[in-house]
């Protein structure tokens, strides 16, 4: 095969699973042009009306517009079949299994290294005018030089105009600010920012600041 044609679902040797849900699945592959290890989300598109899952589409778009240390880089997209595939970056962990490995100590210095990275990459992200909405230790993935970047913007939404409305369901209720749990419909980056703030704490604490049912 001539590398000219290592495109699409030509382009990736597929290795085993690594995360699953409604959505689909993740695994782990090869970039064949690179050499580079990636992370592979596979979407099924069949179920979706018209076989669009407009979640997706607007993460693409999104993150097609966020390039920066610490958040996590789409590096391709494509289709096959009934399937829409999306290409991150491989990470090796996330916060929350540094967080809860007890065998795992975590000095001062690793509180404001994994925080500052957070806030680093949440700060771009709001320079962007895009609000993430789904902070929490798990989309919070970890390289293994131990670069923190963010991950998962399908509840991400673009803020800004005055008189926006978004619905106040959102983030787990653990990082959920006091305005959201009120029913609030119209917020801006501080729902971010508050999310992270627990985090901290959790980090700390090694359990959840606020958990809930």
């Amino acid at each position: 095969m001539a590398m000219g044609d290592v495109t699409g679902v030509n382009r990736y040797d597929k290795g085993v699973t690594i995360g699953s849900g409604t959505f689909g699945i993740v695994f782990k592959a090869i970039d064949k042009l690179t050499n580079r290890t990636v992370a592979v989300k596979m979407i099924r598109t069949g179920k979706y009306k018209e076989g669009v899952n407009v979640t997706a589409l607007r993460e693409i778009k999104l993150l097609k517009e966020l390039y920066d240390p610490n958040v996590i880089e789409l590096v391709d997209v494509y289709q096959h079949k009934r399937n829409l595939y999306l290409v991150f970056e491989y990470m090796e962990s996330d916060l929350e299994a540094v967080i809860y490995d007890r065998n795992t100590f975590l000095s001062p210095a690793d509180y404001k290294s994994y925080i500052y990275m957070t806030l680093k990459g949440l700060a771009f992200c709001h320079k962007k005018w895009i609000l993430h909405r789904d902070m929490k230790p798990n989309n919070l993935l970890l390289g293994s030089d131990g670069q923190l970047k963010i991950a998962d913007f399908g509840l991400a939404r673009i803020f800004g105009s005055p008189d926006r409305r978004f619905t106040h369901e959102v983030f787990a209720r653990w990082y959920r600010a006091p305005e959201l749990l009120f029913g609030s419909k119209m917020y801006g980056p501080g729902v971010d920012v508050w999310a992270v703030a627990c985090i901290f704490a959790e980090l700390i604490l090694r359990r959840p600041l606020f958990q809930v049912s």
